[in-house]
């Protein structure tokens, strides 16, 4: 990042070079590099165990790579998250639903960076919440307790935390896992609106279906980048027989 906590003109969003993690015996990324430009709504696609949670992991500096670079917004993953830079979606078993918070109180976690150790919550904060819930249409359910949301709201909660964090990059991980085809079809025109307005999404999914309404590009994952290109050429039965062993109907 330059001196203003702006990336130069033309670096990319999410640059991944040559990247190798092991937890311990267990190769999880394999030299892979890739490269997501600004404004990009780009899926992930691999089987279980093909490094897509370890790549996003890496992004967000929370595991030390054997080998390779990881640059998110022209900086180190830790400077980025200083920045308030990066948001992430989780799976939703990594997230304790009966813990009591509220949706608001969820997403209210996205403003932590910006109100030090005291957690004094200010105006701007209240006014970032309240506009992320009205983005993702939660607004009237903002004082309901998380785990008594639907699987898409709960999604969408999350993406507003990272709306309300000003995150310039979001990383997905599943986001239509257990959802129906109507909130599917909602948190994807969110997606792709954040993307229209400047936003960077990278975005797992085993939903191949829906992937060329979803993504401009997609990448081919098996600890290796096997490909990265439009969703039509990732989504080409030979092209899926590398990553899943099988061939797949798209």
């Amino acid at each position: 990042m330059s001196a203003g906590g702006r990336a130069p003109s033309g670096t990319p969003a999410i640059e991944v070079r040559d990247l190798t993690v092991h937890y311990g015996d267990v190769l999880a990324l394999d030299a892979a590099t890739v490269s997501v430009g600004r404004g990009t709504v780009c899926g992930l696609v691999g089987m279980n165990g093909s490094g897509k949670s370890t790549l996003f992991k890496a992004v967000m500096g929370m595991v030390r790579p054997d080998r390779g670079t990881v640059l998110v917004d022209g900086a180190p993953p830790a400077q980025a998250r200083r920045a308030q830079a990066v948001g992430y979606v989780p799976q939703s078993e990594d997230v304790d639903w009966a813990f009591p918070l509220s949706v608001r109180d969820v997403v209210m976690t996205g403003r932590y960076g910006y109100q030090g150790f005291t957690r004094r919550t200010r105006p701007a904060d209240r006014d970032a919440v309240a506009h992320a819930l009205d983005r993702v249409e939660l607004a009237d359910l903002a004082d309901r307790q998380i785990g008594a949301l639907s699987g898409g709201q709960r999604k969408r909660a999350f993406v507003a935390r990272g709306l309300a964090q000003g995150a310039t990059i979001l990383l997905l991980d599943e986001p239509f896992g257990g959802v129906d085809k109507r909130t599917e079809a909602t948190i994807t025109a969110l997606l792709r609106e954040l993307a229209t307005d400047g936003a960077t999404v990278l975005v797992s999914t085993h939903d191949l279906h829906a992937l060329p309404e979803l993504a401009d590009e997609a990448v081919l994952l098996q600890q290796r980048v096997l490909l990265h290109s439009t969703p039509a050429e990732v989504l080409r039965p030979e092209n899926l027989a590398l990553a899943f062993g099988v061939e797949v109907a798209p």
